[in-house]
């Protein structure tokens, strides 16, 4: 039996505000198949971008498991997750967070350098993936030398060098122009169908969410199918 990329049960993530408890999400389950994209929508504050950071380990939960190609992370240290979440999970964000004084390429092979790989090795991994992403022309180029859609080609990139199991992605065409924003998504399908990597994806564009497999959406603290109660 193949392992999903990504298991989620009994997710709950809440806060007190004094005399009473305030609840984020509670009790969501999410299953996501390698290869497969899962657009998670819902209004501001709803609470989704929470979720997506508790999914990629970047916050715990109040309950509930995770387990990430196929590793349960309940009991593992921080230094653990965080190895897992550098060798299992790629992240692409509303702004690409690029650093400005390295090319394209030394951005996109840095994870693989924080790994403590051959530096040549990660350049090679990273020079395929801007190939992938259609940047093969600009892998010299500084941030500051690239347009907006360019640099979050270069973001998705980056997520992709170490071959994780899902890439996790809020907003990521938030920043974007409409022409720009559906050529993104477009790719981010393409690299999602060609890789087999997992993607979930956090948008408030449902045009663009329409191009995923699944749409959930979070709704009054549940994550539910086609905006049911």
């Amino acid at each position: 039996m193949i392992k999903p990329a990504l298991l989620a049960k009994g997710l709950s993530k809440y806060f007190d505000d004094g005399a009473r408890r305030v609840d984020v999400f509670r009790d969501v389950d999410l299953t996501v198949a390698r290869g497969e994209m899962v657009a998670i929508l819902g209004a501001s504050g709803s609470g989704k971008s929470s979720l997506l950071h508790i999914l990629g380990l970047l916050d715990s939960p109040n309950a509930g498991s995770i387990t990430v190609d196929g590793i349960d992370t309940g009991e593992l240290s921080e230094a653990q997750r965080s190895r897992l979440r550098n060798q299992s999970l790629g992240f692409v964000y509303q702004f690409h967070h690029l650093l400005p004084e390295f090319s394209a390429l030394d951005n996109v092979a840095m994870p693989l350098i924080v790994r403590r790989e051959d530096r040549h090795y990660a350049r090679e991994q990273a020079m395929r993936v801007l190939e992938q992403v259609g940047l093969a022309d600009r892998v010299t180029h500084f941030p500051g030398q690239l347009s907006g859609g360019e640099r979050q080609r270069v973001a998705l990139a980056r997520a992709l060098v170490t071959k994780p199991a899902c890439v996790l992605a809020d907003e990521p065409t938030g920043n974007l122009d409409r022409s720009t924003a559906l050529q993104m998504f477009e790719l981010l399908k393409k690299v999602n169908r060609d890789s087999g990597t997992a993607m979930i994806i956090v948008t408030h564009d449902q045009d663009l969410a329409a191009l995923a497999d699944r749409k959930l959406f979070m709704n009054s603290g549940s994550l539910v199918i086609d905006g049911a109660n």
